[in-house]
């Protein structure tokens, strides 16, 4: 049983909550480690298709738990960095952040880890590192400018504020903002919605965005090859969805 987050499984939709509230979810060495084999039995799961990450209590995550560092807490490699994510390049499944509170630093850097950010109206999000001295290495600073753009990126980076959800809606890095009580809902409303499409289809299509990303490119991208697009093409699903569409029913994904 996973001690520093829970786990619900149903409908191909794995929720994980962070779980350490009294320090606003901020997450050490252990958590983070347990979060990364969590998404690691999610990435091997056949029947998971859709994960949602959201946090217990008043925060999404309030990054790094300084507080441990500071105590001399036990330190342990984390190859796939804050939550199982940050340094996680090889999922090709979808994961959206339902963000419900605070979202600081290493928590901010969590949920820009994700596809997909549905926001409280209550969340914030900043990358205050360098008013502690410190700086977003776990991605913020790359993702965050990837996302919105240099510039907007910058306004952010280089002060440190906080942003709320609509304005990180305005600034594109927010897909949805929710009523705070609606939240998971809103979310896997959009995890259902993603689950209505074939499974090797959305795992090809967040594939090849993602790699055609950093081809020099448009033409290169789109002659690359590609293993997930081979996959799909090969799949029991290619067929069964024209199939569907012919006879006018709702397709039987198989996810192979």
């Amino acid at each position: 049983m996973p001690k520093y987050c829970t786990i619900e499984k149903s409908d191909h939709i794995m929720t994980v909550t962070l779980n350490r509230p009294e320090r606003l979810n901020a997450l050490h060495p252990p958590a983070n480690v347990e979060l990364g084999e969590v998404f690691d039995d999610f990435a091997a799961d056949d029947d998971l298709w859709v994960a949602i990450i959201t946090g217990a209590g008043r925060g999404f995550s309030a990054g790094n738990d300084l507080r441990h560092q500071a105590e001399g807490g036990e330190r342990l490699p984390m190859p796939k960095g804050f939550a199982g994510l940050t340094s996680r390049f090889d999922l090709q499944k979808p994961v959206i952040a339902a963000v419900n509170g605070v979202a600081m630093g290493g928590g901010f850097e969590i949920a820009l880890a994700c596809d997909l950010i549905i926001a409280s109206d209550k969340a914030l999000f900043a990358l205050p590192e360098p008013k502690v001295g410190l700086a977003a290495l776990a991605g913020g600073l790359n993702r965050l400018p990837r996302q919105i753009g240099v510039k907007r990126a910058l306004g952010m980076i280089l002060t440190g504020r906080h942003v709320s959800a609509e304005e990180g809606k305005a600034l594109g890095f927010v897909n949805a903002v929710a009523p705070h009580d609606k939240l998971m809902a809103e979310a896997r409303d959009w995890a259902s919605q993603i689950c209505q499409c074939a499974p090797l289809s959305i795992r090809a299509s967040k594939d090849v965005v993602y790699r055609s990303l950093s081809t020099a490119s448009l033409e290169e991208s789109m002659r690359a090859a590609y293993d997930s697009v081979r996959v799909m093409v090969k799949s029991e699903d290619f067929i069964e969805g024209p199939k569907a569409f012919a006879e006018k029913r709702p397709p039987n994904w198989q996810g192979r």
